[in-house]
C-alpha cells in the first residue's frame, strides 16, 4: 500500500530536530513575555495571550528531558492543536515545512521511552526527525491539572 506524502513542520529544541504535523499546526509567532500560571503542572510555563484567548505554553525541554533554559526573544511558539486543546509549544527555531515522501516515512516507532507518543518518524537525508503526535503530550492528571489552574486563575481575574 503506498500512502501519500505527509506534510511536516520541522523545529529544532536544544540541537535536536522534530516534526509536527502540520495538520495539528495552527500558526507561528515569536516569543513573548510569559503569564505565571499558579499550580499548573510542571510541563506548562505559563500563558500566552493570542489574539485575546490564553493558551498554555507547553515546556518541550522538559519533556523532552533537555536542560532548562530561559525564554529567549528568538525562540518561537508554535500554535497547535492538542487533541481538544489548542496550545503553544516553545522551540528554539521553526525551520519551516518540510513535505516527507512515502518512502522516506517510517510509522513504527509509535511509542518511545522517554519522549512519549510519535506519529512516525520522517528518514530525511540530513537524519531522522521524530514526527510527534501532540493528542498524547499531556497526561490525563497533567490534562486535569491544567484545566483546574485555568478556572483558577480565570477566578482571581
Amino acid at each position: 500500500m503506498v500512502s501519500a506524502p505527509r506534510e511536516v513542520l520541522l523545529f529544532t529544541l536544544a540541537g535536536q530536530r522534530y516534526g509536527l504535523p502540520t495538520e495539528d499546526v495552527r500558526e507561528l509567532v515569536r516569543a513573548v513575555r510569559l503569564t505565571p500560571l499558579p499550580r499548573a503542572p510542571d510541563v506548562v510555563e505559563g500563558l500566552l495571550n493570542l489574539h485575546g484567548q490564553l493558551l498554555p505554553v507547553l515546556d518541550l525541554r522538559r519533556r523532552f528531558r533537555h536542560p532548562a533554559r530561559p525564554l529567549s526573544a528568538f525562540d518561537h511558539l508554535i500554535v497547535a492543536q492538542a487533541g481538544p486543546r489548542q496550545v503553544a509549544l516553545r522551540v528554539d527555531r521553526a525551520e519551516g515545512l518540510r513535505v516527507v515522501a512515502p518512502e522516506e516515512w517510517d510509522e513504527t516507532p509509535r511509542e518511545l521511552p522517554g519522549v512519549g507518543y510519535v506519529t512516525g518518524a520522517a528518514k530525511l537525508e540530513d537524519g531522522l526527525v521524530l514526527v510527534h503526535d501532540l493528542r498524547g503530550f499531556l497526561s490525563e492528571a497533567e490534562s486535569l491539572a491544567l484545566d483546574a489552574a485555568l478556572v483558577a486563575s480565570t477566578e482571581r481575574a
